[in-house]
């Protein structure tokens, strides 16, 4: 169940074998969706030492919003349909951001 104060959660994935480049394309569709269930943003990482591994957060100011995306009928449906790509159970877990930065770059004018 999710705090309900919201947070970050991490939603830890691991392909089934061959499946990573297919996994990681099914998790970048739907990572997105959680913008429209209230995530404030959202990232989707996948290792560099093991290339099945995959850390997928969302932000979200409220830990309901998350349920409805996480129980919503778009992740209903990747569940179903990539049900065998990828190591069951999936966990998430909350997290407290403590500190974040970021340069703000300027654009390369040509």
């Amino acid at each position: 169940m999710a705090k309900t104060g919201g947070g970050v959660v991490f939603i830890p994935w691991y392909a089934t074998g061959f499946r990573a480049d297919g996994l990681a394309e099914a998790l970048a569709g739907i990572a997105p969706v959680a913008l429209r269930y209230g995530a404030t943003d959202y990232a989707l990482y996948r290792s560099r030492d093991d290339l099945y591994k995959f850390m997928q957060t969302a932000t979200f100011e409220a830990g309901g919003d998350f349920d409805r995306y996480w129980y919503g009928p778009e992740f209903s449906r990747f569940r179903t349909r990539y049900a065998s790509w990828y190591q069951v159970p999936i966990l998430h877990y909350w997290n407290d951001q403590v500190v974040a930065g970021a340069l703000d770059l300027e654009p390369v004018s040509e």
